[in-house]
């Protein structure tokens, strides 16, 4: 349960998808029609959604999850782990005859992966949800969807927010048009950003990609860009701004996008003051920290404070 001090917190609203990551970990990738020998098999929670949550409640988020899982033994065991984190689950639902999502996923030595997923549950996800949850989206401080459970859903819930309105696009798709202009922070890396732009989408020419995108109609732009931090601008603005974060040994990158868009959440209602190259620059360090243990939400921390600090960032 949320405890008083939680509760008084800014309201985060997660509308997205839960799904049970099976994970196999190889010395290296397979290539299609090649079978390996693993080192390791886990069982644990994932989804883009429910990841991005849990991020932003271990950082000590007000967390919600508006979800669908199956009613399955996968269901009501995640169901209650998320309860058991703090996060608020009146609006996960149980879904009749439907599996849980699940996602499969090969992770190399390297921290490289591979992942298949099966929507299961998320896809049953409807306006009619949005519709019963209406008074909490509307209210919420900032929401967070992502593009792994029904479309029209999402754009929907960002039409009836009042609030922060922060869209991470991924999976990566084109037809996303119609809920960008609605869109308060657009978070996306390289692959999703080539995909909205149509080329690819590099350091040498971020700054087109980040003007090209904001044209459609968002605030902000991030785009994720891995080990070289991320990079972002504003409709309101001409620079383009990169942020900077510590290189490290990989042990698993699986997640570390959902770690940034959870923290980046968390860090944005935390205080309205700080210069948004602090709170990217904090989002960063918590991705970072993330691919240097195995494991999606089991790899986020919750025990970190960036007030202190000062992140390294240059105008483009």
């Amino acid at each position: 349960m949320h405890s008083e001090n939680i509760k008084n917190q800014p309201k985060i609203v997660v509308l997205g998808s839960c799904s049970v990551d099976f994970t196999t970990y190889c010395p290296r990738l397979p290539v299609p029609g090649e079978t390996l020998h693993g080192t390791k098999f886990t069982t644990s929670y994932g989804g883009k959604g429910a990841n991005q949550c849990v991020a932003a409640a271990k950082l000590g988020g007000n967390t919600y999850m508006i979800c669908r899982v199956g009613d399955d033994q996968w269901g009501k065991q995640y169901k209650e782990y998320l309860k058991n984190l703090g996060v608020n689950v009146s609006h996960t639902y149980l879904t009749q005859d439907v599996t849980t999502g699940i996602a499969q996923i090969s992770v190399a030595e390297n921290g490289e992966n591979q992942i298949v997923i099966v929507a299961g549950a998320n896809n049953f996800l409807t306006k009619s949800d949005v519709d019963l949850a209406k008074d909490l989206i509307r209210d919420a401080d900032l929401i967070i969807s992502q593009l792994e459970t029904p479309f029209e859903t999402t754009l929907e819930a960002f039409k009836l927010n009042n609030g922060i309105k922060l869209l991470n696009a991924a999976p990566a798709r084109t037809d996303i048009g119609a809920i960008l202009p609605y869109c308060t922070i657009l978070c996306v890396n390289e692959p999703e950003a080539s995909l909205i732009v149509n080329f690819k989408v590099e350091m040498s020419n971020v700054t087109d990609a980040l003007k090209k995108i904001l044209e459609f109609g968002c605030d902000t732009v991030i785009i994720t860009m891995g080990e070289k931090g991320a990079v972002y601008s504003t409709k309101n603005k001409s620079d383009c701004v990169h942020v900077f974060c510590d290189k490290v040994k990989p042990k698993d990158t699986t997640g570390a996008g959902d770690a940034f868009v959870g923290a980046l959440a968390k860090f944005l209602t935390d205080d309205k003051n700080q210069p948004l190259h602090q709170i990217v620059g904090a989002a960063c360090e918590v991705a970072t920290l993330s691919v240097t243990k195995e494991g999606t939400q089991t790899s986020y921390p919750d025990d970190f404070s960036y007030y202190a600090k000062k992140y390294d960032y240059t105008i483009l």
